[in-house]
């Protein structure tokens, strides 16, 4: 009986994981058509769109707060969302105000007031 233990090989262990997502045309204008939704994106196994890039946003513990706090208020009305995807929407929903209003967007109000 031998006491060496099978271990996986390099080919196994940094084997991709899916196919790569595919690349999408940058635009200087945001327009829903030119860009990949989360429909359209590739899906994990567990169900988690895959995205391209990654920000990190440093927030307050009242924003965060607020934001959970949406999440539950969604989640009770049948919208069961993570806080990215409720963050990436309220974003997309702040850029189509932008580009529809310009400067009189919601957006442009709210910086103007920090």
């Amino acid at each position: 009986m031998s006491r060496r233990v099978n271990l996986p090989g390099a080919s196994e262990l940094f084997r991709g994981t899916g196919t790569p997502p595919a690349k999408t045309k940058s635009t200087t204008s945001r327009t829903t058509k030119s860009q990949t939704s989360d429909a359209d994106r590739p899906v994990a196994a567990s169900g988690r769109v895959r995205h391209d890039e990654k920000i990190t946003v440093y927030v307050s513990a009242d924003e965060l707060i607020a934001l959970e706090q949406a999440r539950l208020i969604l989640r009770k009305g049948g919208v069961v969302v993570d806080r990215g995807r409720l963050v990436r929407g309220a974003i997309a929903s702040a850029l189509d105000d932008l580009q529809a209003r310009g400067l009189k967007a919601d957006i442009v109000q709210r910086l103007g007031d920090l």
